[in-house]
């Protein structure tokens, strides 16, 4: 196996939004070079230089959703469930030979705090199978809050890091570590569903109780 390069260009799909934006400034503060993607190139622009601003420097781009996944290393998708499909097919060709990190939880709005199973089990699995076997589809961020991500403060929310490419998930699991968060191997992509489903009650959590990102936590048993 090659060996991975020290710096990796990570492609934020869709990523103007909350969780896309709050990953990336993670990402570029822990050195990694990122690209927000977006369907519109003004719109990838405008989230580049706002972080840039506060990250005092140039390591974000804005790009082009196509452009981005085809710069990137490893891609991150961070859409609402509505347009995961439709994103999909506009850089499945880009993807190819490249880990795809899903982050879509499958709610339903107006009830988003009501758990929502796809047919296919997952949005994790529905991206597999759009996507095919070129493509290593990792399911990992679910249950953080954009919340914490958008703060420099650590945060106590683990991740669960599901896939069916053992390599694939180490990758990934580089990046929870390099977001400032403990990340667990939760077998295969079939277990998406737990992560997935977790949000949603997450988000009722937060409404009964006045709470801002509830997330979750694994315990007994220090992490490695």
């Amino acid at each position: 196996m090659a060996e991975q390069r020290l710096i990796l260009t990570l492609g934020l799909i869709g990523g103007t939004g909350k969780e896309g934006k709050g990953l990336a400034y993670r990402w570029a503060r822990a050195g990694y070079n990122v690209i927000i993607g977006s369907r519109t190139k003004e719109k990838a622009e405008a989230a580049a230089q706002e972080l840039n601003g506060r990250l005092g420097g140039e390591q974000v781009r804005g790009m082009l959703n196509p452009d981005a996944a085809w710069a990137c290393d490893i891609a991150i998708l961070t859409v609402p469930y509505e347009a995961h499909t439709a994103t999909l097919e506009s850089v499945r060709e880009m993807l190819t030979g490249k880990v795809l990190v899903d982050v879509t939880v499958p709610v339903r709005p107006p009830k988003v705090s009501v758990v929502h199973v796809p047919a296919q089990g997952s949005a994790a699995r529905e991206s597999q199978g759009l996507l095919g076997d070129q493509v290593r589809v990792v399911s990992a961020f679910q249950n953080v809050s954009h919340v914490h991500l958008a703060e420099d403060h650590p945060i106590a929310c683990d991740v669960l890091v599901s896939g069916d490419d053992a390599e694939a998930k180490e990758q990934v699991l580089r990046l929870v570590e390099a977001a400032g968060m403990v990340g667990w191997d939760a077998g295969p992509l079939a277990n998406a569903i737990v992560a997935e489903g977790m949000t949603s009650v997450l988000i009722g959590i937060n409404r009964r109780y006045k709470m801002k990102g509830a997330g979750i936590r694994i315990t007994g048993i220090d992490p490695v």
